[in-house]
């Protein structure tokens, strides 16, 4: 099967973004964007307000969206949460369809993201996805350092394939988002892991969320569609990363070259081009240097 879904994220996009964004601006982005027919779209979290001011909003966005009926779409509703705090936050508000946990390979990435361990994040993960199945609400896990990191913690396939395993046996995924959180993976590194994760965890949906320069977009697409991968997170014009990193980082996939490359494969079509060319006209707007 060649049909991919599309994850847009513009939470990653605003999370980062250094002007403060209204909630009345967030609202009529999002709008636009529930139209256009994405898979999913990630467009909050329930985190530490002072870690991510940004998103400090995300209650009373999803409120008014389901009050004004725009919720009523195809397109599932995805939250960040990194405890159970904002599990039990995302089961209170209307919509939310999803819940992404941020969880790393990475011993160095888990503390600067969320200030826990490995061990006390699984801990976590562990009551979230208590949460997701009592609320019957999806369960992402964002895999952060997939394919290798830079700060020197070990990481091969055969450590990827362990650690997943570990997931597999313990908390049962449905989805596994592999993440390359600050852009360094190579598309042999991209290509490496889903050739052993795929066919090794058929029970587990794998997805992508890759960061690239600009130069990098089609060949780490191609790497990890050649590969298996049917599900692809971005963000309109390429905006946002993790300001946990620490890092200079590079931008998300651009949505629009996402759509452009699974067109031509014939992996995806544009439901509706009206809300699309709307959607990123505000985006144009709203992302000015």
């Amino acid at each position: 099967m060649n049909a991919v879904q599309l994850i847009e994220c513009p939470r990653d996009a605003i999370q980062g973004w250094p002007h403060a964004i209204s909630t009345s601006d967030k609202i009529a982005y999002y709008k636009a964007l529930l139209g256009v027919g994405f898979d999913t779209i990630d467009i909050g979290s329930f985190v530490s307000h002072k870690a991510v001011p940004q998103m400090a909003d995300t209650r009373e966005i999803l409120k008014r969206l389901h009050d004004e009926g725009m919720l009523e779409v195809s397109s599932r509703i995805l939250t960040i949460v990194a405890n159970e705090r904002g599990a039990i936050d995302a089961t209170q508000v209307p919509g939310v369809t999803d819940m992404g946990f941020p969880l790393s390979l990475s011993e160095t990435f888990q503390q600067r993201n969320t200030g826990a361990s490995i061990k006390e994040a699984w801990q976590r993960l562990e009551r979230v996805k208590h949460h997701c199945e009592r609320h019957d609400k999806q369960l992402v896990v964002y895999l952060s350092m997939g394919f290798g990191n830079p700060y020197g913690d070990e990481w091969n396939p055969n450590v990827l394939s362990d650690f997943i395993g570990q997931l597999d046996d313990q908390i049962q995924p449905q989805i596994i988002a592999l993440s390359d959180t600050v852009g360094t993976a190579s598309p042999e590194m991209i290509s490496a892991a889903f050739d052993m994760a795929i066919p090794s965890f058929k029970s587990i949906e794998f997805g992508a969320h890759l960061h690239a320069h600009p130069q990098q977009v089609e060949s780490k697409l191609a790497a990890a569609f050649e590969s298996g991968c049917r599900r692809f997170d971005g963000a309109i014009r390429g905006i946002g990363g993790c300001p946990m990193a620490q890092n200079e980082l590079v931008g998300n996939i651009p949505t629009e070259h996402m759509m452009a490359y699974f067109e031509n494969l014939d992996a995806w079509k544009l439901q509706n081009k009206r809300a699309w060319q709307h959607a990123m006209s505000i985006a144009v707007d709203l992302f000015q240097s």
